[in-house]
């Protein structure tokens, strides 16, 4: 097995240059399972353990086409990588910065690391709030099929920050029953349509991509998930990849909106 610490090293070098990230050679994860380890390696490296939450990606088969991945893959959120709606930035503060149009949960109870996911009912008992959310996600990669999946999760699989719109409540009940599958979503950059899709096209259901993460490589590094984290569940839309400033919107019926601008 590779030192797992190693290759966090690598990847804080790359991000600090602010350079695109090469394969990493002999000192790459080869498994899934390294890759999670060099990642919760990461994560402690930056004082990020507990994270803040999980970003958890390629959970529409679009998007698993459109990376060239066979199943989904998590990675760890820092909390100061957190942003209410509205935030501003600079867009050359990122490297090849987009944005995605997501749903996410906020955890009001712990879902301890079993191997196996809990059940619907465990899995909405542990939902406290549901919110729309933008990921701003990165092209850290010059050839990321060359880089590999093992180290595209050592590196958070594309995690750059989050910003979280207004929470709504579900009662458990109807979150079990799968409230979330026909909640409608779009995001807009500057005003112009860029994509739409529903809460059905991650994973069937958002409570699926929790239950799936509760049982993950993730969930298993970083011993659990707990009360308080927030889970991003997915983009129901391809990246939308900014090529300079821009006002992204996010809108989800029933939840409301979600904004970031990129100055």
């Amino acid at each position: 097995m590779i030192d797992p610490h190693t290759a966090a090293a690598a990847l804080q070098e790359a991000r600090r240059a602010r350079r695109t990230l090469a394969p990493l050679g002999a000192i790459a994860p080869t498994t899934e399972e390294e890759g999670y380890a060099a990642q919760a390696a990461l994560a402690k490296a930056e004082g990020s353990v507990p994270p803040a939450g999980f970003k958890v990606g390629a959970t529409a088969r679009a998007m698993q086409d459109y990376l060239g991945v066979g199943a989904p893959a998590a990675g760890f959120m820092a909390r100061e990588n957190l942003h209410p709606s509205g935030f501003a930035t600079r867009f050359g503060d990122w490297v090849a910065p987009g944005t995605e149009c997501e749903i996410a949960l906020r955890l009001g109870a712990d879902l301890p690391f079993t191997g196996s996911p809990p059940s619907r009912e465990e899995a909405a008992r542990a939902v406290a709030a549901v919110l729309p959310a933008i990921e701003i996600v990165e092209q850290r990669y010059a050839d990321m099929r060359a880089v590999g999946t093992p180290t595209l999760i050592a590196d958070q699989f594309f995690h750059g920050g989050a910003v979280l719109g207004p929470e709504t409540r579900f009662s458990p009940e109807a979150l079990a029953a799968g409230a979330l599958r026909e909640l409608a979503g779009a995001m807009r950059i500057d005003g112009r349509l860029f994509g739409e899709g529903k809460g059905a096209d991650l994973l069937g259901d958002p409570l699926e991509v929790l239950r799936f993460l509760a049982a993950s490589g993730a969930a298993k590094a970083f011993g659990g998930l707990r009360a308080g984290q927030v889970v991003m569940c997915g983009s129901v839309t391809p990246p939308a990849w900014l090529e300079g400033p821009a006002e992204v919107e996010v809108v989800f019926a029933t939840l409301g909106a979600v904004t970031v601008r990129f100055a």
